[in-house]
């Protein structure tokens, strides 16, 4: 199969089309650079990439076998010089127990250095970066937050060698001053078009590179159609969501429209609340509000 100048839409030329990163493969394809893994890495640690030795990417069991595995979750696992992993993921839906998925694998991540027989001292850190397209915390408007053990009574951090690190896509503006390079990298992530990533590019010689490193993935055409399964397999996934709740929704107003008409009846029988409640096997409270 080839591509023609067409793309998703049967709109946009070919040489007006670029990835978005927030699709896994794009990230994915990304952080394959070493130069951007160099300048991303920096950004997440909080040092100068000068300061980074050679980046060694390392396999993931999470590795994807068809378009559609993990619905938008490849995850990148790197290696620092100094023996720190980072494992980088890009997730656009949010999902029940995420929160427990990011704190299996950071476990899982910390554990698996030590072979039998090691010591502990060993040990080096490890970074779990979760960037996500929708907001996890919407109590505030914090963008960007790393995550310790602490001590709940003088919170002072118990070990610094197991760290989370959570990027909120969807909470970025415009009016955000980037005080760190990691706010960079958030608004790259987050470019919808050409002329947003060329702006972003003039930030530093490592946006640029990434910036450059998108185009030739966007013009690769193998990885092009990876990309758009990618995003297919997502849309797809999206509408058959949104259709389940949909049911779900009509099917529960049938089900609370049958229980109110059985707790009516009864009512008007002469039964009692706890007596319905205990037929409708539902909460006397429950039967008190329906009537």
């Amino acid at each position: 199969m080839s591509i023609t100048n067409n793309t998703l839409n049967g709109t946009q030329k070919q040489e007006d089309f670029i990835m978005l990163p927030t699709n896994d493969v794009c990230f994915a394809g990304l952080m394959e650079n070493p130069i951007v893994r160099k300048g991303f890495c920096a950004a997440i640690i909080r040092v100068h990439p000068d300061e980074i030795g050679k980046t060694e990417l390392l396999p993931t069991h999470l590795q994807r076998e068809n378009a559609d595995d993990k619905l938008g979750i490849l995850d990148v696992r790197v290696r620092m010089k100094n023996g720190t992993q980072i494992n980088m993921e890009m997730q656009v839906k949010y999902f029940d127990f995420w929160d427990e998925r990011a704190l299996f694998y950071l476990s899982k991540m910390f554990s698996e250095q030590l072979k039998h027989g090691d010591s502990y001292e060993k040990l080096q850190k490890c970074i779990h970066v979760s960037i996500l397209d929708f907001i996890r915390f919407p109590g505030d408007e914090n963008c960007y937050r790393t995550i310790h053990f602490r001590d709940d009574a003088t919170n002072e951090i118990y070990n610094r060698k197991m760290e989370l690190q959570i990027l909120e896509l969807k909470k970025l503006s415009k009016t955000i001053l980037p005080k760190e390079d990691i706010i960079h990298w958030m608004r790259f992530f987050n470019g919808k078009n050409k002329e947003e990533f060329e702006h972003m590019a003039q930030t530093n010689e490592y946006l640029g590179e990434a910036y450059e490193a998108l185009q030739r993935l966007s013009a690769d055409d193998k990885k092009r159609l990876e990309y758009e399964a990618r995003d297919k397999a997502l849309k797809d996934y999206n509408t058959q969501m949104s259709s389940a709740e949909k049911r779900g929704i009509e099917i529960g107003e049938k089900r609370g429209i049958q229980l109110a008409c059985k707790v009516f009846r009864l009512h008007s029988q002469g039964f009692s609340d706890e007596e319905i409640a205990a037929e409708c096997s539902i909460s006397a409270e429950k039967v008190h509000e329906i009537l």
